[in-house]
């Protein structure tokens, strides 16, 4: 079975989620034009990856801190809502398979906590998963809530048995061993991370994994930045690539197949074949013959972590 990919790295519209959206809209009908029918696109793309975190002191500037972060929860993605819908109906309409990463809000309980999601958006438009990162990166703690395991999960698609982990989540060896032992067929690794030693560690678990590897960061340049993204001339100079990209392809083999999309706002597209996956563990299975149960064992807690449970009499 042979998948045409497009791995989208265009810039979001910065803390403007409907915007965002708008955009994702369009690049779906320039994807699919191009007969991809797995879409891929970056971390925290609705309404777009914190970059300011690394450019501000904590406890620094906390006015500007403070009004950024509002911006970005007003902004969020309620996934009780129906900020998604239209993205839903243009996978149903198309019939492709969706991977997107947004930052979510907690409307159920606190109504505030941000976390770093990625979901997975079927062929007939259904919800098929969402994982929230499991350990936010160094100031990302100051934006995003830990996730829990509910999302660790590998889902059946027309494109293969997807499963994600979201940016240095793929450095979590034992996150990864739970992913592989799902039959795992394609890793998407929707990313901040666009550093060459990124590149190698992708490389590394698609050999390890015997699996496909996607992965992507966004393609943006301080021009890109909105006008009304406040104090957005101290923070950032306009011909600067504050993030170049990278989008890629790998093979179980751990062979570059595409890319990487270097400083490129656009798409990379390529062609995968579920069945080398399987091919690639008859001499390296790592969740197969080349496990130990009688060594090591691995147990996950997939149950969600809810903060309160509330019991009626």
């Amino acid at each position: 079975m042979t998948t045409h990919v497009a791995v989208i790295q265009t810039p979001p519209v910065l803390l403007q989620r409907d915007a965002t959206v708008e955009r994702m809209l369009a690049s779906i009908e320039e994807a699919v034009g191009s007969g991809a029918t797995l879409l891929v696109f970056p971390e925290a793309y609705i309404p777009g990856y914190p970059t300011w975190i690394w450019r501000l002191a904590p406890g620094g500037d906390m006015a500007l801190t403070s009004e950024l972060h509002a911006r970005l929860r007003e902004n969020a993605v309620d996934l009780a809502g129906n900020t998604l819908e239209p993205i839903q109906e243009a996978a149903a309409r198309h019939g492709v398979t969706l991977v997107t990463g947004l930052n979510e809000i907690d409307s159920r309980y606190s109504g505030t906590t941000l976390f770093n999601s990625v979901v997975v958006i079927g062929p007939d438009g259904r919800l098929l998963n969402r994982h929230r990162k499991l350990m936010p990166t160094n100031p990302e703690r100051m934006v995003w809530g830990m996730g829990d395991a509910s999302g660790l999960k590998v889902v059946e698609t027309p494109a293969g048995r997807l499963g994600s982990l979201i940016c240095w989540e793929s450095y979590m060896p034992l996150a990864r061993y739970a992913l592989y032992a799902q039959d795992l067929e394609v890793f998407i690794n929707p990313t901040w991370d666009s550093s060459d030693i990124n590149l190698a560690s992708l490389r590394h678990i698609a050999r390890e994994g015997g699996c496909w590897v996607i992965g992507t960061a966004t393609a943006l340049q301080g021009s890109d930045i909105p006008a009304a993204f406040p104090e957005r001339d101290r923070l950032f100079t306009p011909e600067e690539w504050v993030n170049v990209g990278n989008a890629v392809v790998i093979a179980p083999s751990g062979d570059v197949v595409a890319g990487p999309l270097n400083r490129e706002k656009g798409m990379l597209h390529a062609e995968i074949e579920i069945e080398s996956a399987r091919r690639a563990r008859r001499s390296l299975d790592v969740c197969g013959h080349y496990a130990r149960p009688d060594i090591f064992s691995l147990s996950v807690n997939r149950a969600p972590q809810p903060p309160v449970v509330f019991t009626e009499t």
